[in-house]
C-alpha cells in the first residue's frame, strides 16, 4: 500500500496519541447524524488552522461505542507550534467531550497514521459474574454464565496466521480482500473478567468483535474448541457467533517503523 505524501505546502503535520470514551459517539468517522471523535478533534484543531476545518486521519476507524487508549492520528495545520502546545490547545478546545490528546509529536517525513502502521492491538473485556457492572458500565460485555477461558484460548490459537477471514468480517466491510494475518489472539481470566488480546497488522470491520462472539460460544460450552476454526475454513459469516457488543472493546496500541519523539 502506498504511503501518503506529506502535508501540503504551508502546512505542518503532527502526530497525536488519543484516548476516548466511545460511548457518546457515532464512532471515529464523521457521519450525517450524530457527533464523531473525528469531528471533535477537527473542530478543536480548526483554532490552529486559521479557522478552517483540517482533516484528521486515524490509524483505525473505531465503531460507535468502541473506546481507545492508544489511537494514533495525524493532522496538518497552518500554525507551526511545539507539539506540547498542539496537544494542550486541542485538549482545551475539545472540552467537554471525553476525548484527550495524551501525546503529540512532529510527524516523521512521509508519515501517515493509517498507512505507515505495521501493527495494531485491541483488548476486549468480558465481565463474567452474576452481578451486573456498576463501575464499568459501558466498558465491558456482561456475561453472567461462567466461561471457560482456557478453552477459549485453545480455540483462539487455531485461528493464528494468515487466513481468509470472510467468516469474521462484517457484511458492510469495505476491505478489498478478506485475507489478514492474525499475530496474537490470547484469552485469559483476570478475576471476574475474561480478557482477549488481539494483534495484527490490520483488521477487518468487526473482525475482533466477531472473533470474541464466536469464542464465547466455546467458553459457554455450547460449541467445541474445533468450531471456530471450522467456521473460519467455511468462510460463511452466518455460521459464526454473534458480534460481541462494542462497549467491551478498546483500541490499545499502534506500531510504526518510524521513531516518534512524543511530548
Amino acid at each position: 500500500m502506498i504511503i501518503e505524501h506529506g502535508p501540503a505546502e504551508g502546512l505542518h503535520r503532527y502526530v497525536l496519541q488519543v484516548e476516548y470514551d466511545g460511548t457518546p459517539f457515532v464512532g471515529w468517522q464523521r457521519q450525517d447524524v450524530g457527533i464523531s471523535i473525528q469531528q471533535v478533534l477537527e473542530e478543536a484543531a480548526a483554532k490552529l488552522n486559521h479557522g478552517e476545518i483540517p482533516l484528521v486521519q486515524a490509524a483505525g476507524r473505531t465503531d460507535a461505542g468502541v473506546h481507545a487508549i492508544g489511537q494514533v492520528v495525524h493532522i496538518d495545520i497552518a500554525m507551526e507550534l511545539k507539539p506540547e502546545r498542539v496537544r494542550e490547545a486541542i485538549n482545551f478546545h475539545s472540552r467537554p467531550h471525553p476525548v484527550s490528546v495524551v501525546k503529540a509529536a512532529r510527524a516523521p517525513e512521509g508519515f501517515s497514521a493509517r498507512f505507515s502502521a505495521i501493527g495494531r492491538a485491541y483488548r476486549y473485556r468480558i465481565l463474567n459474574r452474576r452481578a451486573r457492572p456498576a463501575m464499568d458500565i459501558g466498558r465491558v460485555w456482561h456475561l453472567p454464565i461462567p466461561l471457560d477461558a482456557d478453552a477459549m484460548h485453545r480455540a483462539a490459537q487455531t485461528l493464528l496466521g494468515k487466513h481468509d477471514f470472510s467468516a469474521y468480517r462484517a457484511a458492510s466491510c469495505q476491505a478489498k480482500n478478506p485475507w489478514r494475518t492474525l499475530d496474537r489472539l490470547d484469552v485469559f481470566r483476570e478475576g471476574d473478567e475474561v480478557v482477549m488480546i488481539a494483534e495484527a497488522r490490520s483488521f477487518l470491520h468487526h473482525q475482533v468483535r466477531n472473533l470474541i462472539g464466536t469464542l464465547a460460544q466455546v467458553g459457554l460450552g455450547r460449541q467445541a474448541e474445533t468450531w471456530p476454526r471450522a467456521v473460519l475454513d467455511g468462510r460463511d459469516r452466518g455460521k459464526a457467533g454473534q458480534t460481541a457488543p462494542a462497549e467491551g472493546l478498546v483500541f490499545t496500541r499502534v506500531v510504526y517503523p518510524e521513531r516518534i519523539d512524543w511530548e
